[in-house]
């Protein structure tokens, strides 16, 4: 049997839910398990979450809350500002599950050195996207981290033979689409479903071989897996509209700009 690829959206520090998804989708030693970033923050077991992926074997990708940390710990000169947007997006639960240890230096290493992106031919994936307008190799991790609406907002495809695939944007935030559902767009579909948000819940799992959608309730413990066509929602871009995406009051400046 060919061996499946699976892509998990942002986990958020909820370990207990991940180990659920995890047993649930089942992952033989023969499949490829992918991480989009964002480990950290918000839930109260991202020392764990870390901990499992770092040791698992499974590939990882920078997200903009590890790279927030990575940015903080190793800039040997505390940027108050920094700091406090960190804080605020959920570094205290992250802080809190380390505990009396302290943050991980090896785990800071280890994230210093997780790939902003992975192209596995026909995917692409990335944790935030692409900035459809500047040429990929003029980007950074800052675009890769961080983009939102640009990219979401682009009526062409980025790449003419590679879907995109993309944790970072909450998916409910994007006009068209409901909580737990797949955002899809122009050549990209975004798998962020808001594990950590209360209206939401849900954390996702990818199999992008079979096209099943894995996904378990951290609210609620529910798990259920459906064909990707009965989750997905089209983003329903407006050309006139100036303010399409729904920002969270957490959420940080975007950094590239």
């Amino acid at each position: 049997m060919k061996q499946r690829r699976i892509v998990i959206g942002d986990v958020h520090g909820h370990y207990d839910s991940l180990m659920t998804l995890l047993e649930t989708i089942d992952p033989s030693s023969e499949d490829q398990v992918y991480f989009l970033g964002d480990l950290i923050d918000r839930g109260s077991q991202s020392y764990q979450v870390v901990e499992f992926v770092k040791n698992s074997g499974y590939q990882c990708l920078l997200g903009n809350h590890e790279q927030m940390l990575v940015d903080i710990v190793l800039s040997g000169d505390i940027y108050p500002p920094a700091l406090e947007a960190w804080l605020y997006s959920g570094g205290k639960s992250t802080i809190k599950s380390y505990g009396n240890r302290g943050i991980d230096g090896g785990h800071i290493q280890w994230m210093q050195q997780l790939p902003t992106h992975l192209d596995l031919g026909d995917l692409w994936l990335v944790h935030a996207g692409v900035h459809p307008n500047i040429p990929l190799k003029d980007q950074n991790s800052n675009h890769f981290c961080w983009v939102r609406q640009e990219f979401h907002a682009s009526p062409y495809p980025f790449f003419k033979d590679k879907l995109i695939i993309t944790g970072h944007t909450i998916t409910f935030t994007l006009p068209g689409v409901a909580p737990g559902q797949i955002a899809q767009g122009a050549g990209w579909l975004g798998i962020d479903t808001g594990a950590y948000h209360p209206r939401s819940g849900w954390l996702t799992g990818l199999d992008t071989k079979n096209w099943i959608v894995y996904q378990v309730n951290t609210v609620t413990n529910l798990i259920r897996q459906k064909p990707l066509a009965e989750l997905a929602a089209t983003v329903n871009y407006r050309q006139d509209s100036k303010c399409l995406l729904r920002t969270l009051p957490h959420d940080p400046v975007q950094r590239y700009s």
